[in-house]
């Protein structure tokens, strides 16, 4: 994969490679760091791409390497450290990376690898934006096979590192693995700590040529001319070692350029796998998706997003006076300044706006939500820290981040409208999505950060001011993804033109702004404090149901004879399985939700009381089951929008119950068939051959006739119950007092009873014995009930 250099054959290459079948992983990085000290640069050339290959894995995935992302320091405490500190900024690899850096030497990489925007502009033969790829694209030779980058040993590592997040994605990791926890993640840390420091300059090469520093990457000429979408920008270093007297004046100056390749290769392997135009493709159903992002994906970009807002909140101060800053500035402060607009903020958004639209509605969200929130929140990672008796207050976001706010205007509104189309769509019952609601909503009324962000939407709404079409394009050049000491255009002063120049240079000049705290987003806003509203309202129902389930599962309940599975009625839900915590933090996310959204865009509380009592009157008569939203017609109840999304995901259900006669209905599973059948026959006799004297003792007014009632006669049919909107009306058929044997063929009635022999037996209880006592049971149990439920259990003539 390297140059022509591998199709000779090399002695050390080969013993290394058995090496890594024969000698355990210790006892392999040992003799690495060995080969790595003794050897010349000559012939660790010829193994150095093999050994990035076996580090990181193939560009295909097949070979795994040393699978950092699932080496943990619990589950491999051997070969944990030992990676770690092979693979430091100050460890072998990087000895060996900086000693062939010294004589330029030069590696291909495969373009059909690189993220599908660039792969894609390099195959078509225009130049990418983006100053890493100037002058590295190699054409093959007569009988090449596809277009390569010749890369400096530096970027050859970085590459592979980068792209092993990708590349890798679909190896084994076990479900205990903590991607935070992992050698991987370790690596990024330790890699953005070191080259992009937020405190003192970069440290240098551990290794170092005898002629002093090592060189930073020299320019060569393509062997093809490329057509640029971008301004050719000159190159960070060369900009300002050229006002420098002598190269060796200055060793920031020689080392910046590490500082820059890093975050390019991080930036353009991570994120930029979507283009402005491919995300507006992607909007139709019929696309399908090029590249999915997953969660340990996500959780290394937010690592990277806030050591870029700490590494940028290190700059110093700027001088009183302007003049001196040119002179005084070195090269890394000049880089904090602008290496979130300048490399991160464009790629950073598209990828944000495709995982709002194309992420699975479900909690694993909450890292990109999380990602999200850390860039909206740069000042979290600023030095100064908050007063300590004021920690349990909200911080109020201080007015020197306007400038922020106002420059990245669509991270907030945009992908706030984005989030709230998702929320929606979402199950607020779930603690999950509860507490994701909760989190943005408690983000965005922090004191003083939607006044901030309603600032910046005026400006850009202001009356804008004739200003030529070419001053827009040399504004919007800054934004892009160039080399970090190209040439820099006027500091433009009128913040609405920033703010317009922000927002056309990500969207484009025929974009439809939606006002975040315009009408049609205040309305969405109401919708989802509908949607909280009636989330409470099913977590207490559910929570009701929970607690009335268990009160019911009392010893007794075993013994009953008339079970209420007869009724056919499915009073389950998949939420009961959440338990009461859940649904306590449930209630307590959405509620804070809801307080925080009131103070963000001022809704009337009035309006929130009449939402709220709107939410109440679907329960029904008993207060404990909320029906789906219904309007009332000629036909019966008719589904309204609103109640449709309800069924959909499950927030609400008609109550489904078997209407006919309960002697009639299909048998179930935990019945006998036979004894069904049987059981129905004599019960049909009895009720025949009894009618009339059954239907004398039922229309008794005294103590008898109340005891008849209440066991021969079915209250469920005459209670009122709430049909589905297919039919309004139904007529009840009564068909008067009457014998019901069929609880006999149940299972558990079955079980019961041969239990309760078997423990009479252990008394020398005989079987008639047990009969008689447990009639005589039942029937003090009956005239207990006679007298309670009276009051409840209508007559039924």
């Amino acid at each position: 994969m390297a140059g022509p250099h591998l199709q000779q054959p090399s002695f050390l290459l080969a013993t290394l490679k058995a090496d890594c079948v024969n000698k355990p992983f210790v006892q392999r990085c040992h003799d690495l760091e060995r080969v790595i000290e003794e050897f010349p640069a000559k012939e660790l050339h010829g193994i150095f791409p093999w050994l990035v290959e076996s580090i990181f894995g193939s560009l295909d995935g097949i070979i795994v390497g040393w699978n950092l992302r699932c080496l943990q320091g619990k589950t491999n405490p051997t070969e944990y450290p030992v990676a770690l500190d092979f693979l430091d900024p100050s460890g072998p690899m990087m000895k060996l990376v900086y000693k062939l850096q010294a004589e330029e030497y030069r590696y291909d990489f495969p373009v059909s690898y690189l993220p599908g925007p660039v792969k894609a502009s390099i195959q078509e033969q225009v130049l990418p934006e983006c100053s890493l790829y100037h002058n590295k694209v190699q054409f093959p030779s007569s009988g090449g096979l596809g277009l390569n980058l010749a890369l400096n040993p530096f970027e050859y590592y970085m590459f592979y590192f980068a792209i092993s997040l990708i590349t890798q994605k679909n190896s084994a990791v076990t479900h205990h693995v903590s991607p935070s926890n992992s050698a991987y993640f370790i690596l990024v840390d330790t890699y953005l700590k070191c080259f992009l420091p937020t405190e003192g300059s970069v440290l240098p090469p551990p290794y170092s040529n005898p002629g002093g520093a090592i060189p930073s990457p020299t320019p060569r000429s393509p062997p093809v001319p490329f057509t640029s979408y971008g301004m050719h920008h000159t190159s960070l270093l060369k900009r300002h070692i050229a006002h420098q007297p002598s190269v060796n004046a200055d060793p920031a100056s020689q080392e910046i350029w590490r500082s820059e390749t890093l975050l390019q290769i991080f930036v353009e392997m991570w994120l930029h796998h979507y283009s402005l135009e491919m995300y507006q493709k992607m909007q139709s159903p019929h696309v399908k998706e090029s590249f999915k992002p997953t969660e340990e994906h996500v959780l290394v970009v937010r690592l990277l997003v806030k050591h870029l807002h700490a590494f940028s909140n290190s700059l110093k101060p700027e001088p009183l006076s302007p003049s001196a800053h040119s002179h005084t500035a070195s090269p890394l402060e000049e880089f904090k300044r602008v290496v979130i607009p300048r490399f991160v903020q464009e790629k950073l958004y598209i990828f944000l706006q495709h995982c709002f639209g194309h992420w699975p509605l479900d909690a694993s969200f909450r890292a990109v939500l999380e990602m999200w929130l850390s860039y909206l929140q740069p000042w979290r990672y600023a030095p100064e820290k908050p007063p300590q008796s004021a920690e349990s207050l909200p911080r109020s976001v201080s007015d020197k981040w306007a400038a922020f706010i106002q420059e990245n205007l669509l991270m907030y509104t945009k992908l706030f409208v984005g989030f709230l189309n998702r929320a929606l769509r979402t199950d607020l019952v779930s603690p999950k999505n509860a507490l994701m609601v909760f989190r943005v909503a408690k983000v965005f009324a922090q004191p003083n950060l939607a006044e901030m962000i309603l600032k910046g939407e005026q400006l850009f709404l202001e009356p804008e001011l004739v200003i030529p079409h070419r001053q827009h394009r040399l504004f919007m050049t800054s934004t892009l993804g160039g080399s970090f000491f190209s040439s820099w255009p006027p500091t433009i002063t009128d913040a609405s033109f920033k703010v317009k120049s922000h927002v056309y240079s990500l969207e484009g000049q025929d974009f439809q702004y939606k006002q975040m705290f315009g009408t049609e987003v205040r309305n969405l806003v109401l919708k989802l404090a509908q949607l909280i509203c009636q989330a409470q309202q099913t977590a207490k129902s559910i929570s009701d149901h929970s607690a009335e389930t268990t009160a019911s599962q009392s010893f007794f309940s075993w013994f009953r004879f008339t079970p209420s599975e007869m009724n056919g009625s499915y009073t389950g839900n998949d939420l009961d399985e959440i338990g009461q915590d859940s649904i306590k933090k449930t209630d307590e996310y959405l509620e804070k939700a809801l307080e925080y959204l009131c103070q963000i865009f001022k809704l009337n509380e009035a309006q929130l009381t009449q939402m709220m009592m709107k939410c109440g009157t679907a329960q029904d008569e008993n207060g404990k089951k909320q029906l789906p939203d219904c309007i009332e017609s000629e036909d019966g109840l008719i589904l309204t929008p609103l109640g449709r999304y309800q069924i959909i995901n499950g927030l609400r259900r008609f109550e489904v119950q078997y209407q006919g006669d309960t002697e009639l209905q299909p048998i179930r599973s935990y019945e006998n068939a036979t004894l069904v059948r049987l059981l129905f026959r004599l019960s049909s006799a009895l009720n025949e051959r009894f009618a009339d004297q059954m239907d004398a003792l039922c229309s008794r007014e005294d103590f008898v006739g109340r005891l008849c009632r209440y066991h021969l006669t079915n209250p469920r049919l005459i209670q009122k119950i709430r049909y589905s909107p297919v039919v309004k009306d139904r007529t009840n058929q009564n068909w008067g007092p009457r014998i019901s044997l069929r609880f006999l063929a149940s299972y558990r009635t079955l079980i019961s009873l041969l239990m309760i022999y078997f423990i009479a037996s252990w008394f020398y209880i005989g079987p008639m014995g047990c009969t008689f006592i447990i009639l005589i049971g039942y029937f003090l149990y009956a005239v207990i009930m006679t007298f309670f439920s009276e009051g409840w259990k209508p007559h039924e003539h």
